[in-house]
């Protein structure tokens, strides 16, 4: 489905006995379970919310794939989406580019005291949005509230359970020589969409965040090549650099990327500019790395191109026996640097 898309909305706002977030809501008395019962379990309503036991009960069978995230992005709205359907997202994305099929989540809220129900509200029908597009179940959960000035507004944690693809055989030891690195679309958008929101760095741009659910993508990829996708990364926090390093480290080989092949945005380039980021550093929520083998590489691109949302996806390197352990950049006027690996605090409370 198009991230453009809009999906119906079934179940009508809830109408809240408080303006916003009381202590007395997290107390697990007649304030927790109204909240639960006209937002959580109204808007996600299934067999096993229903059931409002401590453990949710599900058979799976096969090679089963088991991811958990928080998410405390700052601001917790934001061009393109907010944090309820950036926690699905994310979770949905882990075990999509690990080879599974997404199917059951945990939701956790820590809420801070005040935070208004109407916010409450929008950031819940994001998440029933997003479940409903990635077609994934949220099965069970907790909710906890902290006195004001002890959060911001909401954090969130979601876990994810999945199914392997039987035809997946993804790892760092499949990564050989010559292999193939591509991406699947823009980079930055993300971390660059949070950044121009943020208080004192706000100018004018068009962007959104690209927070997406990849998991047809990555399936169909796995469906048509099989063992010849080699291993797949979700770029978010520390972006496309960060990924490579980790992958060059753990593998021991050399990876060269070619700056001019880098797909990215004029908006995106010029944000990043004025803000000092490197692009290659920055937050991605909704495209991916593979390392595919390099005879099929461009069958791979040419699969990704047909698909949504993969347009812009290029292959933009490749493994190397050269520079063991180290990420190399060819600039666009034949200089090479290396691409070190991220040191300190980049870009705080991005996702």
């Amino acid at each position: 489905m198009s991230k453009t898309q809009k999906i119906e909305i079934k179940c009508p706002t809830p109408v809240w006995e408080f303006d916003s977030i009381t202590i007395g809501h997290g107390g697990g008395g007649r304030l927790t379970q109204e909240l639960l019962r006209k937002g959580v379990f109204s808007l996600l309503d299934n067999d096993w919310l229903r059931e409002q036991g401590d453990a949710a009960t599900i058979k799976l069978e096969g090679n089963i794939a088991f991811s958990t995230d928080s998410f405390v992005v700052s601001p917790v709205i934001f061009p393109g989406g907010n944090i309820g359907d950036l926690a699905v997202n994310g979770t949905v994305n882990d075990l999509a580019v690990s080879g599974a099929k997404p199917m059951y989540l945990s939701l956790s809220f820590i809420l801070e005291e005040g935070l208004e129900m109407k916010l409450f509200s929008r950031i819940l029908n994001s998440i029933r949005e997003a479940c409903e597009s990635a077609g994934v179940k949220v099965i069970t959960g907790d909710t906890k509230v902290v006195e004001k000035g002890k959060g911001d507004q909401i954090f969130i944690n979601t876990t994810g359970l999945g199914v392997m693809h039987p035809k997946a055989r993804l790892g760092m030891k499949r990564v050989k020589n010559g292999d193939a690195i591509v991406i699947s679309g823009p980079l930055a958008r993300h971390g660059v969409t949070i950044m121009s929101k943020r208080n004192g760095l706000e100018f004018e741009t068009s962007l959104e965040s690209d927070t997406r659910p990849l998991h047809q993508l990555c399936l169909n990829l796995i469906n048509t090549f099989g063992s010849e996708i080699h291993l797949m990364r979700d770029p978010t926090r520390g972006g496309v650099a960060t990924v490579l390093n980790e992958i060059a480290e753990q593998t021991g080989l050399g990876i060269q990327l070619i700056e001019k092949k880098l797909p990215i945005e004029d908006e995106v380039a010029g944000a990043c500019e004025m803000l000092g980021l490197d692009p290659l550093y920055v937050a991605n929520e909704g495209l991916f790395v593979a390392i595919v083998d390099r005879a099929k590489s461009k069958d791979c691109l040419d699969l990704i191109h047909k698909l949504e949302p993969g347009s812009m996806a290029t292959q933009i390197g490749e493994i190397t026996m050269e520079h063991p352990g180290k990420v190399v950049l060819k600039s666009t006027i034949g200089g090479r640097r290396v691409l070190a690996k991220a040191t300190g605090e980049l870009l705080p409370r991005i996702c």
